[in-house]
């Protein structure tokens, strides 16, 4: 294939791709680490201010190793997908065991690392290290199937096999740290930017003198995946007990499921469950809260909170501790009852 598209990907991003983002201007693979496996499903708009604030708490990935898995799960609270979180932390851990600190400086070593796929991998490696190896996230899939007219099925693997090919072989033919970061950074920014999922902006795009869908008449055709999530609803009830000097009732989600690792108000299958591990009624006071939806990525959860007042702390038959209201404003949260129990910084 021609350099076509390189020379055109980096020239547009050199005058008219983004500049501006925290995580850009950097070789730090820490920095642009980090802001990969944040940018994962969330929008740069939201990404920005939890890059800062954790950068602000863990400079460096000796501080991320050395912090308490709480203390993490507290700042990505309302982030979402908090594998993400659970997996930054053991990775930072091996960075600090298997490579004395440093990260790996290939696509192929990085890829070892926990939470860390084949196309965040070789965004750290081009972007920090120069590496001539090819990225495709959401952004770039959108790109290059567009631009080639790519319309196999990206649900069989080997549809994504041969896409991977592709973009391997439109890389810049120059292994030259300028253009690979030029290169890369443009990739994600045209599908960012111009190449979005509805409405491309075709008509600014370098590359629409060949792109074979704008040629076609039918950019939104592109990628092809039949394969659909199916989203369900589910409905439960939460128990907020709370003493009277504001402590609140909290267990440890489980690994894996919704949640897994946050604290969190117990949750029950349906209110009879829940009326019976605090005793029949006429024993105990429980007032029913307003319910409200909180959306998932697969399904839709249908909140019940359920309060139960107590004249001070005591046991319940049920795992979990009690939480002051400082130490609240320490625990990873997940962003619904943060909300609901007002903790600041609640969204």
């Amino acid at each position: 294939m021609d350099g076509f598209l390189a020379l055109q990907v980096i020239g547009w991003q050199a005058n008219s791709g983004r500049h501006d983002l925290p995580w850009q201007n950097t070789r730090d693979p820490y920095r642009v680490w980090l802001s990969e496996i944040m940018l994962q499903q969330t929008q740069v708009v939201t990404v920005r201010a939890y890059f800062a604030r954790f950068l602000a708490r863990f400079p460096d990935v000796q501080a991320l190793a050395q912090a308490p898995l709480d203390d993490v799960l507290h700042l990505w609270a309302g982030l979402g997908y908090y594998s993400r979180a659970r997996n930054l932390h053991r990775c930072a851990q091996e960075v600090m065991r298997l490579h004395a600190g440093a990260f790996p400086r290939t696509a192929q070593q990085l890829q070892t690392l926990p939470g860390i796929g084949r196309s965040t991998a070789a965004a750290i490696a081009a972007l920090c290290f120069g590496e001539q190896v090819a990225i495709l996230d959401g952004n770039v899939k959108r790109v290059l199937t567009r631009y080639l007219g790519f319309d196999g099925d990206l649900a069989q693997a080997g549809h994504e096999r041969s896409l991977w090919d592709q973009a391997t072989k439109l890389l810049p033919q120059e292994n030259l740290l300028r253009d690979m970061v030029r290169y890369t950074q443009g990739m994600m920014d045209l599908g960012a930017t111009l190449c979005s999922s509805k409405n491309p902006a075709c008509s600014y795009c370098p590359l629409a003198t060949r792109c074979v869908a704008q040629a076609l008449g039918s950019p939104e055709k592109f990628p092809v995946k039949t394969r659909k999530l199916k989203r369900s609803a589910q409905s439960t009830w939460l128990l907020w007990a709370l003493a009277d000097d504001g402590a609140v009732w909290l267990s440890q989600r489980p690994t894996p499921g919704v949640w897994a690792g946050l604290y969190c108000l117990p949750l029950f299958d349906d209110r009879q469950a829940l009326q019976a591990v605090v005793g029949p009624p006429g024993k105990t006071e429980l007032q029913d809260l307003p319910s409200f939806k909180h959306v998932l990525t697969h399904k839709d959860l249908y909140l019940h909170p359920v309060r139960l007042k107590l004249p001070a702390r005591q046991t319940l038959p049920i795992e979990g501790q009690w939480m002051g209201a400082a130490q609240l404003a320490r625990l990873g949260l997940p962003a619904p009852i943060k909300k609901l129990l007002q903790v600041p910084g609640a969204a």
